[in-house]
């Protein structure tokens, strides 16, 4: 079915996540492990296609078993593969999650180098990155040649083109050399982007600041700017533009695993913006859309692994109704 809604393109990585059959164990203790597809920008092209976006997925993966069931989770999710390669030489990236007790998660990544570290600025599909209303990336990309240059130009061409930069760091500290290089990456295309979402854990690393406030905040504003985001997990999450400023509550449920709250809330604002930009512009229907992207964030707590649990739209409006 075609779909005429505007593009969302995710660039980056999408690995498969080992997530333990028991929660609250060490990784060394864990009885079995149970295969999770992932990756940030990949659960985020997900997400949006769920709600019944037009997304698609850029990126590279291991011309491997894992790859090409990636490959082939996107397009069963609606994903457009277009923008999909696979590397003869690398191993599609893998992840071990610990699922601590309250459903927070630590990582152990295997990558050296995996496929999505190898995509090179000359294989972009130049076409399909043009043809973005959104271009939506995270920082893992960053981290490495040649995938880093494939990262800049991406977003250079997108922009040409006029599309929206949407930007969530999703920082993973185990991937970069050091803090301090993760801070300076993240940070080197920060005023590039258009909207930027940051956890409450990323706002502290980023300024060097443990305080969550409106202060502290505004200090990773830019000019050129159309909104900020901070997500506060249970505590919702809050927004900043250039002529307002607030927050938003968030859905009150039982959270059996975090992963994929935030995709799921970055794919739901994404999804609800693409053909309506003017929403940035107008805080009441930003904050019914902010609304709606919480309880996407706090329906994919409930359930193990992301891509599972990502709400549709109905899923959603349920979860609003009934509160």
């Amino acid at each position: 079915m075609a779909n005429n809604k505007g593009l969302i393109v995710s660039f980056g990585e999408m690995l498969i996540d080992f997530v333990p059959t028991a929660s609250g164990v060490s990784l060394a203790e864990a009885p079995g492990f149970l295969k999770a597809p992932g990756g940030a920008p990949a659960n985020v092209a997900i997400a949006v296609a769920r709600l019944g976006g037009h997304a698609a997925f850029v990126g590279k993966l291991g011309d491997d078993e894992f790859g090409h069931m990636l490959a082939g989770i996107l397009k069963e999710n609606d994903v457009s593969g277009e923008g999909i390669l696979f590397d003869q030489g690398a191993r599609t990236a893998l992840a071990f999650v610990t699922l601590r007790a309250d459903g927070e998660r630590e990582f152990m990544f295997y990558r050296n180098p995996s496929a999505d570290m190898l995509l090179k600025p000359e294989e972009l599909n130049f076409e399909l990155i043009r043809s973005a209303k959104v271009f939506h990336y995270g920082s893992i990309s960053l981290i490495v040649e040649p995938c880093r240059s494939a990262h800049l130009k991406a977003m250079e061409v997108a922009k040409e083109a006029g599309a929206l930069l949407s930007y969530d760091p999703n920082l993973r500290l185990p991937l970069w050399p050091s803090p301090e290089e993760a801070r300076e990456q993240i940070m080197s295309i920060w005023e590039k982007a258009d909207v930027i979402k940051v956890s409450d854990v990323e706002l502290e690393f980023l300024t060097g600041n443990p305080k969550i406030d409106d202060e502290n905040a505004l200090t990773l504003w830019h000019s050129n700017l159309k909104l900020l985001l901070v997500t506060l997990g249970e505590h919702g999450c809050r927004y900043y533009t250039k002529n307002f400023r607030g927050c938003v509550e968030a859905f009150h449920v039982t959270a059996v695993d975090t992963t994929g709250a935030g995709d799921s809330f970055v794919g739901a604002l994404l999804a609800k913006i693409v053909d309506d930009q003017s929403i940035l512009d107008d805080e009441p229907r930003l904050r019914e859309v902010l609304k709606f992207a919480n309880a996407c964030g706090a329906i994919t707590t409930t359930k193990k692994g992301a891509i599972p649990a990502l709400p549709n739209e109905s899923e959603a409006l349920a979860l609003i109704k009934g509160e």
